[in-house]
């Protein structure tokens, strides 16, 4: 168990949450959850994260308490008690020298964990091309970047092979590349519209939706047919207090069913899990709608459970 220091605010988890996602899958019919953006990674690195939203709440204004923050088998037992029947262990390097390690991290950790799709990343460095060549040949079914965290520019010619190889794949990444919570220097719209202008082909899923630049990643899933946007953290109560997703772009958000994926940010949120869902169910877009979301959608992009999961 890995607790808070003292003063850092808590979230208190309803003691009936598993039950209420169970209800939700129920009445849609579908057999769990397909979360693509949940985070598993080395202490080490888990515990510098965890320390970066206790102190975020400073700069940010609002307390940001780790929902979930308890040890890796109580974090994989917690997903398999809320019904999600495939996850991810998406993880992100800050510095050079750092992503190999991390992917030689997740591949155990998959091999371990059969119901977390094999999960990888990268940084701009000259080995990349060939180490994310060698993730996709060993199995990896989706990768994570992470400009804000990076501190790089996805134009960067260092990555120009490893975007061209994930293309030609058709391998998704997840990619935090809108200014929310925290601004980088190269974050926002503009580098993302140069990468799909070389490489259109590619299976870019957009976190947060672009938060808080909604408007600008939806019209990159309207122009590229394969980019998607996931869920993670939007419509919460918590994001539209600071960046309200607009009205006006929610008849984007139904015609754009099939690009739409569940993602969550678990465990690093500040609420509970399935507040998530609620805040999702409450835009009344359908039941269609959210069958997909929470499940057919996510599938297509990162396959579906093994034949033995269960709820």
């Amino acid at each position: 168990m890995n607790s808070p220091e003292p003063g850092i605010a808590t979230v208190e988890i309803p003691a009936d949450e598993p039950a209420r996602v169970r209800a939700l899958c129920d009445r849609l019919g579908i057999p769990g959850l397909v979360d693509v953006h949940t985070h598993f990674m080395p202490q080490n690195v888990l515990d510098k994260v965890w320390a970066y939203f206790d102190r975020a709440g400073e700069s940010m204004g609002t307390p940001w308490p780790i929902a979930y923050r308890t040890d890796e088998d109580s974090r994989v037992a917690r997903l398999r008690e809320l019904g999600v029947v495939r996850f991810t262990s998406l993880l992100y390097p800050h510095k050079p020298g750092m992503a190999e390690w991390l992917n030689s991290w997740s591949a155990n950790f998959a091999s371990r964990n059969p119901d977390c799709a094999h999960s990888a990343t990268f940084y701009p460095e000259p080995e990349a091309g060939e180490y994310v060549a060698g993730a996709i040949d060993a199995g990896a079914r989706i990768f994570k970047a992470h400009v804000q965290v990076g501190g790089y520019d996805p134009t960067d010619p260092l990555l120009h092979a490893v975007w061209g190889t994930l293309a030609e794949a058709g391998t998704p990444v997840v990619i935090h590349a809108g200014s929310g919570p925290e601004p980088g220097h190269h974050t926002g719209p503009g580098p993302i519209a140069e990468v799909l202008r070389r490489f259109p082909r590619l299976r870019l899923v957009m976190a947060h939706m672009g938060m808080p630049e909604y408007t600008e990643f939806l019209d990159f899933a309207e122009r590229y047919e394969h980019v998607s946007l996931d869920t993670t953290m939007v419509f919460t109560d918590f994001s539209e207090r600071m960046n309200p997703f607009p009205a006006g772009e929610l008849p984007r958000l139904r015609a754009l069913a099939d690009r739409i994926v569940l993602g969550t940010d678990f465990p690093n949120i500040p609420y509970p899990y399935v507040h998530q869902l609620d805040a999702l169910e409450r835009l009344e877009l359908g039941d269609d709608w959210l069958r997909g979301v929470l499940f057919e959608n996510p599938v297509r992009l990162i396959g579906a459970p093994d034949a033995g999961a269960s709820r």
